[in-house]
């Protein structure tokens, strides 16, 4: 069995699993935010529902529109907000205590190898790059696991990302799966699990990893997975003292096709407008001036992501033409940041730093587009509308790449700046 059939094998208390085989599995940790959260609030009420199953394994983070821009968005955050109270959930991450949940799951150790983590929100697969399957579930799915710990799946075939070779400076993990996604397609892994491996992978950091699975779903997979490594148990060592137990799958494990990818010369990718497949090296693109540059979200929103951005921009001006908007992944990073310098290299630079949320990644707020506008972001979805009007642009890509581009005020390859 490969990793994903050994983590569902053992959460469902079955010798073997294959693709396609529906299995009841123990989840290991469950969590919502606010946008998905309210409705489980709701159907947890409606079904008469007075507890869940076991409150130490359950997450509540405010993220998505934080703080409220909106009295909308405040009675939304009062409904869970009043639900994790009354449900006495420890795991509760309020407004300017957390930061976007993805990030927030894996920084407070609720992500551990080997184990079956839902939630409520696409981007759980993010997971997967700490040796877990994770993934996303709907509000009505969330509320039967909050009741009985538990939930079926089937089980997903998966396909091998074999990587090797070395990144050209400025060119990363961004960048490696936008180039996956232009080789597979938007849909090209639906219901279907990404194993990313490697010596490239293998020499990949934690944060890179996290930004490899958390794409897994713009192609439409269940899952995106990394095998745990030493870096994978030391890394989870540092954020929790539970004990845990990786696995890893069979040397003869079965795969639905693998997909070989050598990122040697490898140039920036960028994803055009409308579709997070329809990818371009950066040298292709032509002139295409922007409006705004958004760095953030839980793709790459990390420290090693504003370290990135921030040694490009350190003494330079944004354009005058643009605004840059830089908004980390979490509130522990955003602490980081100002004690590496880095929120002060933003500022100098002309930059807005918002706080630790989704902000504009999804349009909510902190950022959202105007009709006709134009934006270079480091999120992870460039539909249409996704970021504010349904009439504005968005190209996706990497940190870097973003950092240059504001100086410049258009789409540029870090590497022709002077």
């Amino acid at each position: 069995m490969n990793i994903v059939e050994k983590i569902l094998s053992k959460a469902s208390g079955e010798k073997e699993v294959t693709p396609g085989q529906i299995v009841d599995a123990k989840i290991d940790y469950a969590m919502i935010n606010e946008i998905t959260g309210y409705l489980v609030a709701k159907y947890f009420k409606d079904v008469g529902a007075k507890k869940v199953w076991d409150k130490e394994r359950v997450t509540i983070i405010l993220d998505h529109t934080i703080p409220a821009p909106t009295a909308q968005a405040a009675e939304v955050h009062r409904i869970v907000r009043d639900f994790a109270r009354d449900l006495d959930i420890p795991g509760f991450y309020d407004v300017g205590r957390g930061g976007v949940c993805h990030q927030v799951m894996v920084e407070k150790g609720y992500v551990k190898p080997g184990e079956v983590i839902v939630g409520a929100d696409s981007h759980t697969v993010t997971y997967g790059a700490l040796g877990a399957f994770s993934t996303g579930i709907g509000s009505t799915e969330m509320t039967s696991v909050f009741i009985t710990g538990r939930l079926w799946f089937k089980v997903p075939k998966v396909i091998r990302i074999d990587v090797a070779g070395e990144f050209d400076r400025f060119v990363g993990a961004k960048d490696l799966f936008l180039r996956v996604a232009k080789e597979i397609g938007f849909s090209g892994a639906t219901y279907m699990g990404l194993e990313f491996t490697g010596p490239t992978v293998k020499n990949m950091s934690v944060s890179s990893r996290l930004t490899l699975c958390n794409m897994a779903i713009e192609v439409g997979a269940k899952s995106g997975i990394v095998e745990p490594d030493e870096k994978t148990v030391e890394y989870v060592k540092s954020r929790t003292s539970d004990p845990f137990t990786p696995l890893n799958g069979d040397s003869d494990a079965e795969y639905d096709r693998t997909l070989n990818i050598n990122v040697d010369g490898l140039p920036s990718q960028i994803a055009c407008p409308g579709a997070v497949d329809n990818v371009k090296p950066v040298s292709e693109l032509g002139d295409v001036e922007l409006d705004q540059i958004y760095i953030g979200s839980c793709t790459n929103g990390r420290i090693e992501d504003l370290q990135a951005a921030a040694d490009i921009l350190r003494g330079r001006q944004v354009n005058p033409r643009t605004r840059l908007v830089v908004v980390p992944a979490s509130q522990e990073i955003f602490i980081d940041a100002m004690n590496k310098g880095l929120i002060q290299t933003f500022a100098e630079a002309g930059a807005a730093i918002a706080t630790a949320s989704c902000g504009a990644c999804y349009g909510g707020h902190l950022g959202v587009l105007a009709a006709g506008e134009t934006c270079l972001s480091t999120t992870n979805r460039n539909f249409i509308g996704r970021m504010g009007d349904p009439k504005a642009k968005v190209y996706l890509g990497s940190p870097t790449v973003a950092a240059a581009s504001a100086l410049t005020g258009r789409i540029t390859d870090p590497n022709t700046l002077r």
